[in-house]
C-alpha cells in the first residue's frame, strides 16, 4: 500500500510541445499529449487520473499555454477532474514554467512537495507509479530534487541517462553521480551493463528548495517566477502568469538551469514500465496488438501482416501483406515509414518547414472546411472553405470574403468585402468561397 509523508503534495503537469515525431496526427494545433494514441484516453489524462489519488495529494496544477487551456478544460472535464491551470504567456523553455509552478505552491504552502511530470509519458503500471512518486516526496522533504531513473529495457539511444551514485536517506533514492546526455548505440549497450537509468524527465522537489537553487544558479528565473505569481487572480480554476515579469526569465531547461548543477540531485529508480511516446515505435510498443504484433485503430482493414501499426482519422486503409511498417492516415496527410525509421519523421517535418508548408505545423482544410492560421492570446484567424450552395456558420468576428461570394440575410458580398458580425450568422456560399475569419477571444 502507497505510504504517507507529512508534507501535502501538488502535482503540476507541464502541457507544452506537440511532438514533430508523432507527425501528421501530432501538429501544434492537436499536440500529441491530447491525442488518444494508446486507449480511450490521452496521455494527459492518464497523467492526471495517475496522481489525483496519491495519498497527500492537495492540488492538481496543470501548466500550459494560451493555445492549450481549452483542451486541458474538456479533457479534465471528461474525466471529471478538478485541476488549477496556470497559463504561459510564452514559451520560453522548462525552467521558467517550473520556477513559475514553484512560486505558485509555495505561495499556498511553504513546505509543499512539488511532483512535476510531463503530460506526454505513458505509464503502464500505476500503482508502481505512486510507490516511487510516495517515496520520491518524502526525500524531496527533506530537501533532496528527486528525478524518476527508469530501469532500461533495452538500450535505447533517444534518452538521456543517468548514472546513480551512493544510497541516500533510508536508501530509497540515491545520489545522481551524472547526467549524461544521449548515446551512440554502444555506450548505450554499456550503460545497461553499467545500471544507468534512463532519466524520465519526472522530479519531485520542494517548492522552496527549488526556488532557492534558482536563486543561486539563475536568479532572473526565480525573480520572474516569483513577480508573474504575485497578485496573480485565479478565475474559476485559471491563472495566466503576468506576461511582462514572466518575459523577464531567461529562456532556459531544468536541466541546464538546476539539475546539472545542483549539489542536491537525487534519483528514485522506478521500477515501472515507461515511455515518452516520442516517436510511432514508442506508439506500437505501447498499443495493444494482436497475436501477430500488429496494433490498429481507426477504419482499418489487414490482411496477412504483422508487427504493424496502421491507424486513420479519416480515409478506410487497407493493409494486405506487409511487416514492420507503420501507415499513419489523417484527413489532410499519409505517412508511410518502416518501424526502424521513425526517429526520422521529424527530419520530414523539418523540409515541410523548410519548403514553407503549413501542414507540418497545422492541420489544413479539405476543399470544404477549417483552415486555423493563428491562434494568439487575443484572437483565433481561420481560413473557411466552402463549395457553392453550401451553409457557413459563423460565430461573431470579422469576415473578409477571400474569393467567390456569400450572401447573409439578403446581402451580396464579393472578393474584398468585409463584415463585422456581432452576432452569430449564417452565409451561404454562391460560388466555391474562401473567408478569412477573424474571431477575438473574450
Amino acid at each position: 500500500m502507497w505510504g504517507h509523508i507529512l508534507a501535502s503534495i501538488y502535482p503540476v503537469i507541464l502541457c507544452g510541445g506537440s511532438g514533430t515525431r508523432l507527425w501528421p496526427a501530432s501538429r501544434s494545433d492537436q499536440p500529441k499529449q491530447f491525442l488518444k494514441l494508446v486507449g480511450d484516453r490521452s496521455s494527459f489524462q492518464e497523467t492526471v487520473l495517475r496522481v489525483k489519488d496519491i495519498p497527500g495529494v492537495a492540488e492538481v496544477v496543470i501548466v500550459t499555454g494560451e493555445a492549450m487551456v481549452e483542451f486541458v478544460t474538456q479533457q479534465t472535464a471528461e474525466i471529471g477532474a478538478k485541476t488549477t491551470i496556470l497559463v504561459e504567456p510564452e514559451a520560453r523553455d522548462s525552467a521558467p514554467a517550473v520556477a513559475a509552478a514553484a512560486a505558485y505552491v509555495q505561495s499556498k504552502d511553504e513546505e509543499g512537495v512539488v511532483l512535476m511530470l510531463a503530460a506526454d509519458h505513458h505509464i503502464s503500471q500505476p500503482e508502481i507509479f505512486g510507490e516511487a512518486a510516495v517515496t520520491a516526496a518524502k526525500a524531496a522533504a527533506s530537501g533532496l530534487i528527486v528525478t524518476f531513473g527508469v530501469q532500461p529495457t533495452v538500450p535505447s539511444t533517444g534518452f538521456g541517462y543517468i548514472r546513480p551514485g551512493l544510497p541516500l536517506l533510508d536508501g530509497s533514492v540515491r545520489e545522481v553521480a551524472a547526467f549524461v546526455e544521449k548515446p551512440d548505440q554502444a555506450t548505450a549497450e554499456r550503460y545497461l551493463l553499467e545500471g544507468y537509468l534512463w532519466n524520465s524527465g519526472n522530479f519531485a522537489f520542494k517548492a522552496a528548495t527549488l526556488l532557492d537553487e534558482f536563486e543561486a544558479f539563475e536568479p532572473s528565473v526565480a525573480a520572474a517566477a516569483k513577480a508573474c505569481v504575485s497578485g496573480m487572480d485565479l478565475e474559476r480554476g485559471i491563472g495566466r502568469l503576468e506576461p511582462n515579469a514572466f518575459a523577464q526569465a531567461k529562456k532556459i531547461s531544468l536541466d541546464y538551469a538546476v539539475m546539472e548543477r545542483t549539489s542536491k540531485a537525487a534519483v528514485v529508480p522506478a521500477a515501472f514500465a515507461w515511455s515518452d511516446l516520442g516517436a510511432w515505435d514508442a506508439i506500437w510498443e505501447a498499443s495493444a496488438r494482436d497475436s501477430e504484433g500488429n496494433a490498429q485503430a481507426g477504419d482499418v482493414d489487414l490482411r496477412g501482416t504483422s508487427n504493424v501499426l496502421v491507424r486513420s482519422t479519416g480515409p478506410y486503409v487497407g493493409v494486405i501483406g506487409v511487416s514492420d511498417i507503420f501507415v499513419v492516415a489523417e484527413p489532410d496527410a499519409v505517412l508511410v515509414c518502416h518501424r526502424k525509421d521513425s526517429q526520422a519523421v521529424k527530419a520530414l517535418v523539418d523540409g515541410l518547414k523548410a519548403k514553407g508548408r503549413s501542414i507540418a505545423l497545422r492541420r489544413s482544410a479539405a476543399a470544404n472546411g477549417t483552415e486555423a492560421l493563428v491562434s494568439t492570446d487575443g484572437f483565433d484567424v481561420e481560413l473557411r472553405r466552402a463549395s457553392a450552395g453550401a451553409a457557413i456558420n459563423l460565430a461573431p468576428s470579422t469576415v473578409q470574403v477571400l474569393e467567390g461570394a456569400i450572401e447573409i440575410d439578403g446581402d451580396l458580398y464579393a472578393p474584398g468585402a468585409i463584415i463585422p458580425l456581432e452576432a452569430s450568422a449564417t452565409a451561404q456560399a454562391k460560388t466555391m468561397t474562401t473567408l478569412l475569419v477573424t474571431r477575438t477571444r473574450r
